[in-house]
């Protein structure tokens, strides 16, 4: 096994990193369902997935979780995301890459990536059958 200087395995370390990335991406879920123009969903999503590869304890809590559980659990079984969630998840993904693409960048190529990327999320998104 790979180690650092200090002798822990880097696969403890990228264990600590993903849980950590796993409880602020649920923290931004939990803030989505109060604020309106932030997803729920794709958060809840990416804190399960971080949660699998660093927590079954955590990974476990979360699909368990009578408020959070159904996100996830509905996009896993295929059920799909809310109507709501879709539409805040595109247009943030369109602001964010549009201000990316227009005052982070000149160069022309990684405006062409973003805009690829941004088409190619929101037609996964649409794509994703809608829950009623």
């Amino acid at each position: 096994m790979w180690h650092t200087k200090g002798g822990k395995p880097i696969k403890r370390i990228f264990g600590r990193i993903l849980l950590c990335s796993g409880f602020l991406s649920l923290g931004l879920g939990i803030l989505g369902i109060i604020l309106p123009l932030l997803p729920t969903t794709p958060f809840l999503l990416l804190s399960a997935a971080c949660f699998a590869r660093s927590s079954d304890k955590f990974h476990k809590r979360l699909l368990e979780n009578k408020w959070l559980g159904f996100y996830i659990k509905n996009y896993m079984e295929g059920k799909g995301i809310p109507l709501r969630e879709k539409k805040i998840s595109i247009t943030l993904l369109w602001i964010t890459i549009g201000y990316s693409a227009i005052f982070l960048t000149s160069n022309m190529i990684i405006k062409v990536l973003l805009l690829f990327i941004a088409i190619s999320v929101t037609i996964h998104i649409i794509t994703i059958k809608t829950l009623n």
